[in-house]
Protein backbone atom coordinates (compact mmCIF):
# COMPACT_ATOMS: atom_id res chain seq x y z
CA UNK A 1 0.00 0.00 0.00
CA UNK A 2 1.31 3.34 -0.97
CA UNK A 3 1.82 5.72 1.71
CA UNK A 4 1.22 9.47 1.74
CA UNK A 5 4.51 10.32 1.77
CA UNK A 6 6.09 7.72 -0.75
CA UNK A 7 3.67 8.63 -3.61
CA UNK A 8 3.65 12.35 -3.56
CA UNK A 9 3.75 14.06 -7.21
CA UNK A 10 6.63 16.18 -6.48
CA UNK A 11 7.07 19.69 -6.94
CA UNK A 12 9.56 21.52 -9.24
CA UNK A 13 13.24 21.87 -8.18
CA UNK A 14 13.97 25.51 -7.07
CA UNK A 15 14.99 27.66 -4.19
CA UNK A 16 13.08 27.55 -1.23
CA UNK A 17 9.34 25.79 -1.36
CA UNK A 18 7.55 25.73 -3.67
CA UNK A 19 4.16 28.22 -3.60
CA UNK A 20 1.89 26.99 -6.35
CA UNK A 21 0.00 23.81 -7.19
CA UNK A 22 2.08 21.21 -9.89
CA UNK A 23 0.79 20.97 -13.07
CA UNK A 24 -1.58 17.92 -13.23
CA UNK A 25 -0.78 15.69 -15.87
CA UNK A 26 -3.58 15.77 -18.98
CA UNK A 27 -4.06 11.96 -18.03
CA UNK A 28 -5.39 12.85 -14.44
CA UNK A 29 -8.27 14.50 -16.14
CA UNK A 30 -8.55 13.04 -19.56
CA UNK A 31 -8.76 9.24 -18.86
CA UNK A 32 -11.42 9.45 -16.02
CA UNK A 33 -13.17 11.79 -18.36
CA UNK A 34 -12.76 9.46 -21.18
CA UNK A 35 -13.94 6.41 -19.62
CA UNK A 36 -17.06 8.24 -18.33
CA UNK A 37 -17.47 8.71 -21.81
CA UNK A 38 -16.72 4.75 -22.67
CA UNK A 39 -19.72 3.60 -20.16
CA UNK A 40 -22.31 5.83 -21.79
CA UNK A 41 -21.62 4.49 -25.03
CA UNK A 42 -22.22 0.95 -23.62
CA UNK A 43 -25.61 1.75 -21.95
CA UNK A 44 -26.50 3.33 -25.06
CA UNK A 45 -25.32 0.66 -27.66
CA UNK A 46 -26.20 -1.99 -24.84
CA UNK A 47 -22.73 -3.41 -25.17
CA UNK A 48 -22.25 -3.26 -21.26
CA UNK A 49 -22.57 -7.05 -21.28
CA UNK A 50 -19.34 -8.72 -22.38
CA UNK A 51 -18.37 -9.86 -25.40
CA UNK A 52 -20.69 -12.01 -27.19
CA UNK A 53 -18.87 -12.51 -30.30
CA UNK A 54 -20.17 -10.01 -32.78
CA UNK A 55 -17.08 -7.94 -34.32
CA UNK A 56 -18.62 -5.18 -32.62
CA UNK A 57 -18.37 -6.49 -28.56
CA UNK A 58 -14.61 -7.27 -29.92
CA UNK A 59 -14.25 -3.71 -30.61
CA UNK A 60 -15.65 -3.16 -26.86
CA UNK A 61 -13.36 -5.55 -25.54
CA UNK A 62 -10.34 -4.70 -26.95
CA UNK A 63 -10.80 -1.05 -25.98
CA UNK A 64 -11.97 -1.78 -22.74
CA UNK A 65 -8.63 -3.01 -21.46
CA UNK A 66 -6.63 0.28 -21.85
CA UNK A 67 -9.64 2.00 -20.89
CA UNK A 68 -10.11 0.30 -17.63
CA UNK A 69 -6.52 0.35 -16.75
CA UNK A 70 -6.26 4.36 -17.27
CA UNK A 71 -8.96 4.58 -14.84
CA UNK A 72 -7.80 2.50 -11.82
CA UNK A 73 -3.85 4.53 -12.48
CA UNK A 74 -5.66 7.87 -12.43
CA UNK A 75 -7.70 6.83 -9.06
CA UNK A 76 -4.47 5.97 -7.72
CA UNK A 77 -2.54 9.32 -8.50
CA UNK A 78 -5.68 11.35 -7.21
CA UNK A 79 -5.64 9.22 -3.82
CA UNK A 80 -2.22 10.28 -3.60
CA UNK A 81 -2.59 13.87 -4.16
CA UNK A 82 -5.42 13.97 -1.58
CA UNK A 83 -3.18 11.71 0.91
CA UNK A 84 -0.81 14.17 1.32
CA UNK A 85 -3.21 16.86 1.66
CA UNK A 86 -4.80 15.10 4.28
CA UNK A 87 -1.74 13.65 5.74
CA UNK A 88 -1.40 10.38 8.16
CA UNK A 89 -3.15 8.35 9.01
CA UNK A 90 -5.72 9.65 7.12
CA UNK A 91 -3.44 9.63 4.04
CA UNK A 92 -3.23 6.20 3.95
CA UNK A 93 -6.97 5.40 4.85
CA UNK A 94 -7.81 7.72 1.70
CA UNK A 95 -5.52 5.31 -0.35
CA UNK A 96 -6.04 1.79 0.96
CA UNK A 97 -10.00 2.66 0.42
CA UNK A 98 -9.71 3.65 -2.72
CA UNK A 99 -7.93 0.50 -4.07
CA UNK A 100 -10.36 -1.77 -2.27
CA UNK A 101 -13.28 -0.01 -3.75
CA UNK A 102 -11.79 -1.10 -7.02
CA UNK A 103 -11.00 -4.80 -6.07
CA UNK A 104 -14.41 -5.09 -4.46
CA UNK A 105 -16.22 -3.29 -7.52
CA UNK A 106 -14.68 -6.54 -9.47
CA UNK A 107 -15.24 -9.36 -6.77
CA UNK A 108 -18.66 -8.14 -6.31
CA UNK A 109 -19.92 -8.03 -10.12
CA UNK A 110 -18.49 -11.50 -10.16
CA UNK A 111 -20.20 -13.35 -6.79
CA UNK A 112 -23.60 -11.30 -7.75
CA UNK A 113 -24.40 -11.82 -11.71
CA UNK A 114 -25.77 -14.20 -13.13
CA UNK A 115 -22.98 -16.56 -13.75
CA UNK A 116 -21.75 -16.02 -10.15
CA UNK A 117 -18.22 -17.22 -9.44
CA UNK A 118 -18.17 -17.78 -6.14
CA UNK A 119 -14.14 -18.41 -6.00
CA UNK A 120 -13.18 -15.66 -7.86
CA UNK A 121 -12.39 -13.86 -4.58
CA UNK A 122 -10.02 -16.38 -2.93
CA UNK A 123 -8.61 -16.94 -6.42
CA UNK A 124 -7.48 -12.88 -6.24
CA UNK A 125 -6.55 -12.64 -2.72
CA UNK A 126 -4.17 -15.54 -3.37
CA UNK A 127 -2.98 -14.23 -6.32
CA UNK A 128 -2.24 -11.10 -4.03
CA UNK A 129 -0.29 -13.12 -1.96
CA UNK A 130 2.04 -14.43 -4.48
CA UNK A 131 2.34 -11.64 -6.94
CA UNK A 132 3.90 -9.16 -3.80
CA UNK A 133 5.38 -11.86 -1.68
CA UNK A 134 7.43 -13.50 -4.65
CA UNK A 135 6.75 -11.50 -7.93
CA UNK A 136 7.31 -7.76 -6.90
CA UNK A 137 9.26 -8.50 -3.51
CA UNK A 138 11.60 -10.85 -5.53
CA UNK A 139 11.63 -8.43 -8.74
CA UNK A 140 12.78 -5.35 -6.13
CA UNK A 141 15.37 -7.66 -4.81
CA UNK A 142 16.98 -8.64 -7.51
CA UNK A 143 16.80 -5.67 -9.02
CA UNK A 144 18.29 -3.79 -6.59
CA UNK A 145 20.92 -6.34 -6.01
CA UNK A 146 22.19 -6.11 -9.49
CA UNK A 147 22.62 -2.19 -9.34
CA UNK A 148 24.01 -2.04 -5.56
CA UNK A 149 25.13 -5.46 -4.65
CA UNK A 150 23.31 -5.72 -1.22
CA UNK A 151 20.60 -3.65 0.29
CA UNK A 152 19.05 -2.42 3.84
CA UNK A 153 15.71 -2.40 5.40
CA UNK A 154 14.16 -2.07 8.45
CA UNK A 155 13.42 -5.66 10.24
CA UNK A 156 10.92 -4.16 12.61
CA UNK A 157 8.44 -2.63 9.76
CA UNK A 158 8.86 -5.57 7.56
CA UNK A 159 8.24 -8.35 10.54
CA UNK A 160 5.25 -5.93 11.43
CA UNK A 161 3.48 -6.85 7.45
CA UNK A 162 4.94 -10.78 8.22
CA UNK A 163 2.78 -10.75 11.56
CA UNK A 164 0.13 -9.16 9.70
CA UNK A 165 -0.11 -11.07 6.58
CA UNK A 166 -0.05 -14.71 8.09
CA UNK A 167 -3.01 -14.49 10.28
CA UNK A 168 -4.94 -12.58 7.57
CA UNK A 169 -4.04 -15.36 4.87
CA UNK A 170 -5.03 -18.00 7.57
CA UNK A 171 -8.14 -17.15 8.61
CA UNK A 172 -9.70 -16.17 4.77
CA UNK A 173 -7.60 -18.88 3.14
CA UNK A 174 -6.60 -22.08 4.75
CA UNK A 175 -9.06 -21.85 8.21
CA UNK A 176 -11.93 -22.23 5.97
CA UNK A 177 -10.53 -26.08 5.11
CA UNK A 178 -10.95 -27.27 8.22
CA UNK A 179 -14.26 -26.10 9.70
CA UNK A 180 -17.32 -28.37 9.51
CA UNK A 181 -20.13 -25.71 9.78
CA UNK A 182 -20.44 -25.42 5.78
CA UNK A 183 -19.64 -28.01 3.09
CA UNK A 184 -15.82 -27.26 1.54
CA UNK A 185 -14.20 -24.42 1.55
CA UNK A 186 -16.57 -22.14 2.89
CA UNK A 187 -17.88 -20.58 6.11
CA UNK A 188 -21.09 -20.23 7.43
CA UNK A 189 -22.60 -17.03 7.75
CA UNK A 190 -21.60 -16.69 11.41
CA UNK A 191 -18.13 -18.24 10.92
CA UNK A 192 -18.12 -15.33 8.17
CA UNK A 193 -18.66 -12.62 10.20
CA UNK A 194 -16.84 -13.42 13.33
CA UNK A 195 -13.83 -14.14 10.23
CA UNK A 196 -14.35 -10.79 8.63
CA UNK A 197 -14.79 -8.55 11.85
CA UNK A 198 -10.93 -10.45 12.67
CA UNK A 199 -9.45 -9.85 9.47
CA UNK A 200 -10.82 -5.98 10.12
CA UNK A 201 -9.45 -5.98 13.89
CA UNK A 202 -6.33 -7.15 12.81
CA UNK A 203 -5.67 -4.43 9.56
CA UNK A 204 -6.96 -1.56 12.01
CA UNK A 205 -4.11 -2.55 14.49
CA UNK A 206 -1.54 -2.76 12.08
CA UNK A 207 -2.92 0.45 10.49
CA UNK A 208 -2.40 2.51 13.47
CA UNK A 209 1.05 0.47 14.53
CA UNK A 210 1.97 2.29 11.16
CA UNK A 211 0.44 5.74 11.08
CA UNK A 212 0.64 6.42 14.92
CA UNK A 213 2.00 4.64 17.18
CA UNK A 214 5.51 3.12 15.31
CA UNK A 215 5.83 4.99 12.75
CA UNK A 216 9.81 4.92 12.95
CA UNK A 217 9.64 1.06 12.20
CA UNK A 218 8.13 2.09 8.49
CA UNK A 219 10.95 5.31 7.92
CA UNK A 220 12.24 5.85 4.65
CA UNK A 221 15.41 8.07 4.68
CA UNK A 222 15.42 10.27 2.47
CA UNK A 223 17.62 13.56 1.19
CA UNK A 224 17.03 17.00 1.79
CA UNK A 225 15.98 17.80 -1.75
CA UNK A 226 12.76 15.46 -1.42
CA UNK A 227 11.92 16.71 1.72
CA UNK A 228 12.17 20.61 0.15
CA UNK A 229 9.58 18.52 -2.71
CA UNK A 230 7.67 16.92 -0.51
CA UNK A 231 7.01 20.12 2.17
CA UNK A 232 4.41 22.05 -0.57
CA UNK A 233 0.85 20.45 -0.18
CA UNK A 234 -1.49 21.00 -2.93
CA UNK A 235 -4.01 23.87 -2.14
CA UNK A 236 -7.70 22.98 -1.32
CA UNK A 237 -8.93 24.09 -5.00
CA UNK A 238 -6.31 21.33 -6.03
CA UNK A 239 -7.65 18.61 -3.69
CA UNK A 240 -10.82 18.90 -4.32
CA UNK A 241 -10.73 18.99 -8.19
CA UNK A 242 -8.54 15.35 -7.17
CA UNK A 243 -11.26 14.19 -4.38
CA UNK A 244 -13.94 15.11 -8.05
CA UNK A 245 -11.56 13.21 -10.54
CA UNK A 246 -10.98 10.13 -7.90
CA UNK A 247 -15.13 9.64 -7.80
CA UNK A 248 -15.07 10.18 -11.03
CA UNK A 249 -12.46 7.58 -11.91
CA UNK A 250 -13.77 4.53 -9.05
CA UNK A 251 -17.61 5.17 -10.49
CA UNK A 252 -15.47 4.05 -14.02
CA UNK A 253 -14.35 0.94 -12.43
CA UNK A 254 -17.37 0.04 -10.97
CA UNK A 255 -19.42 0.46 -14.08
CA UNK A 256 -17.23 -1.53 -16.47
CA UNK A 257 -16.54 -4.03 -13.76
CA UNK A 258 -19.36 -6.15 -15.09
CA UNK A 259 -18.30 -5.55 -18.50
CA UNK A 260 -14.45 -6.64 -17.44
CA UNK A 261 -15.73 -9.30 -15.40
CA UNK A 262 -18.16 -11.51 -18.37
CA UNK A 263 -15.23 -10.17 -21.13
CA UNK A 264 -12.69 -11.85 -19.10
CA UNK A 265 -14.85 -15.58 -18.77
CA UNK A 266 -15.38 -15.36 -22.13
CA UNK A 267 -11.97 -14.87 -23.00
CA UNK A 268 -10.71 -18.04 -20.69
CA UNK A 269 -13.65 -20.35 -21.85
CA UNK A 270 -12.26 -19.38 -25.48
CA UNK A 271 -8.18 -20.06 -24.61
CA UNK A 272 -9.52 -23.59 -22.36
CA UNK A 273 -7.62 -21.85 -19.62
CA UNK A 274 -8.71 -21.99 -16.07
CA UNK A 275 -10.98 -20.53 -13.99
CA UNK A 276 -8.41 -19.17 -11.29
CA UNK A 277 -6.88 -17.02 -14.25
CA UNK A 278 -9.28 -14.39 -13.44
CA UNK A 279 -7.96 -13.76 -10.15
CA UNK A 280 -4.61 -13.42 -11.39
CA UNK A 281 -5.86 -10.72 -13.59
CA UNK A 282 -7.92 -8.75 -11.50
CA UNK A 283 -4.89 -8.81 -8.74
CA UNK A 284 -2.47 -7.85 -11.83
CA UNK A 285 -4.75 -5.45 -12.35
CA UNK A 286 -5.23 -3.36 -8.91
CA UNK A 287 -1.47 -3.94 -8.12
CA UNK A 288 0.35 -2.49 -11.41
CA UNK A 289 0.96 1.11 -10.42
CA UNK A 290 2.05 -0.04 -6.93
CA UNK A 291 4.29 -2.53 -8.55
CA UNK A 292 5.99 0.01 -11.21
CA UNK A 293 6.43 2.37 -8.00
CA UNK A 294 8.01 -0.67 -5.59
CA UNK A 295 10.72 -1.17 -8.74
CA UNK A 296 11.78 2.06 -8.91
CA UNK A 297 12.37 2.17 -5.64
CA UNK A 298 14.16 -0.58 -5.19
CA UNK A 299 16.69 0.76 -8.41
CA UNK A 300 17.28 3.66 -6.40
CA UNK A 301 18.29 1.91 -3.39
CA UNK A 302 15.35 2.72 -1.63
CA UNK A 303 14.34 -1.06 -0.54
CA UNK A 304 12.32 0.32 2.78
CA UNK A 305 9.74 2.11 0.03
CA UNK A 306 9.46 -0.82 -1.84
CA UNK A 307 8.84 -2.98 1.47
CA UNK A 308 6.19 -0.54 2.29
CA UNK A 309 4.64 -0.69 -1.10
CA UNK A 310 4.64 -4.42 -1.85
CA UNK A 311 3.36 -5.40 1.85
CA UNK A 312 1.60 -3.12 2.68
CA UNK A 313 -0.40 -3.39 -0.18
CA UNK A 314 -1.37 -7.08 0.39
CA UNK A 315 -1.88 -5.76 3.97
CA UNK A 316 -4.60 -3.41 2.62
CA UNK A 317 -5.79 -5.61 -0.26
CA UNK A 318 -6.53 -8.69 2.49
CA UNK A 319 -7.57 -6.86 5.30
CA UNK A 320 -10.36 -4.66 3.39
CA UNK A 321 -11.08 -6.60 0.92
CA UNK A 322 -12.00 -9.82 3.21
CA UNK A 323 -14.87 -7.52 5.22
CA UNK A 324 -16.37 -5.97 2.13
CA UNK A 325 -16.95 -9.49 0.59
CA UNK A 326 -17.98 -11.13 3.50
CA UNK A 327 -20.67 -8.46 4.07
CA UNK A 328 -21.54 -8.89 0.22
CA UNK A 329 -21.86 -13.10 0.98
CA UNK A 330 -24.00 -12.75 4.05
CA UNK A 331 -26.52 -9.85 2.96
CA UNK A 332 -27.15 -11.01 -0.79
CA UNK A 333 -26.43 -14.66 0.26
CA UNK A 334 -24.03 -15.09 -2.79
CA UNK A 335 -22.16 -18.30 -2.06
CA UNK A 336 -18.32 -17.39 -1.27
CA UNK A 337 -15.73 -20.21 -1.54
CA UNK A 338 -12.53 -19.54 0.16
CA UNK A 339 -10.42 -22.57 1.44
CA UNK A 340 -7.57 -22.87 -0.53
CA UNK A 341 -6.55 -26.87 -1.95
CA UNK A 342 -3.49 -28.46 -0.62
CA UNK A 343 -0.95 -27.04 -3.82
CA UNK A 344 -1.57 -23.69 -2.99
CA UNK A 345 -1.71 -24.14 0.78
CA UNK A 346 2.14 -25.73 0.28
CA UNK A 347 3.38 -22.98 -1.83
CA UNK A 348 1.43 -20.08 0.87
CA UNK A 349 3.70 -21.99 3.51
CA UNK A 350 6.61 -22.13 1.60
CA UNK A 351 6.26 -18.11 0.13
CA UNK A 352 5.61 -17.99 3.90
CA UNK A 353 8.73 -19.65 5.31
CA UNK A 354 11.26 -17.71 2.45
CA UNK A 355 9.66 -14.76 2.97
CA UNK A 356 10.81 -14.95 7.22
CA UNK A 357 14.10 -15.86 5.79
CA UNK A 358 14.44 -12.86 3.08
CA UNK A 359 13.28 -10.17 5.77
CA UNK A 360 14.87 -11.69 8.89
CA UNK A 361 18.07 -10.09 8.70
CA UNK A 362 17.70 -6.97 7.44
CA UNK A 363 20.00 -7.00 4.19
CA UNK A 364 19.38 -8.52 1.00
CA UNK A 365 21.23 -10.19 -2.00
CA UNK A 366 20.02 -11.79 -5.65
CA UNK A 367 20.14 -14.46 -4.03
CA UNK A 368 16.79 -14.26 -2.15
CA UNK A 369 15.42 -11.94 -5.15
CA UNK A 370 15.87 -14.99 -7.53
CA UNK A 371 14.36 -17.96 -4.84
CA UNK A 372 11.27 -15.63 -4.72
CA UNK A 373 11.12 -15.28 -8.59
CA UNK A 374 11.39 -18.65 -9.15
CA UNK A 375 8.16 -19.36 -6.57
CA UNK A 376 6.21 -16.81 -8.42
CA UNK A 377 6.64 -18.76 -11.80
CA UNK A 378 5.99 -22.08 -9.82
CA UNK A 379 2.61 -20.29 -9.20
CA UNK A 380 1.67 -19.27 -12.39
CA UNK A 381 2.62 -22.35 -14.60
CA UNK A 382 0.72 -24.07 -11.68
CA UNK A 383 -2.44 -21.47 -12.64
CA UNK A 384 -2.26 -22.71 -16.01
CA UNK A 385 -1.38 -26.21 -15.79
CA UNK A 386 -2.84 -27.37 -12.37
Amino acid sequence: MTTADDAVPTAPHGTGLPTSDPATPVSAWGLPLLGLAFVAVLKLTGLDGGYDGSALSLGVAIALVPVLFGAVFAAVYHAELIAHRTGEPFGTLVLAMAVTVMEVALLASAMLGENANPALARDTILAVVMIVGNGLVGLCILMGGLRHKEQSFRVTGANAYLAVLIPLCALSLVLPNHTVAAPGGAYSPVQLAFAGAATLAIYLAFLYTQTVRNREYFAVVIKDDEVADKAHKPSNRATLISFGFLIASLLVVILLSKTFTATVDVGLQAAGAPAAVAGVIVAFLILLPEFSAAVRAARADKLQKSVNLALGSACATIGLTIPAIATLSIVFGAPLELGLDSKDTVLLLVTFGVALLTFGTGRTNILYGLIHLVLFATFCFLVVKP
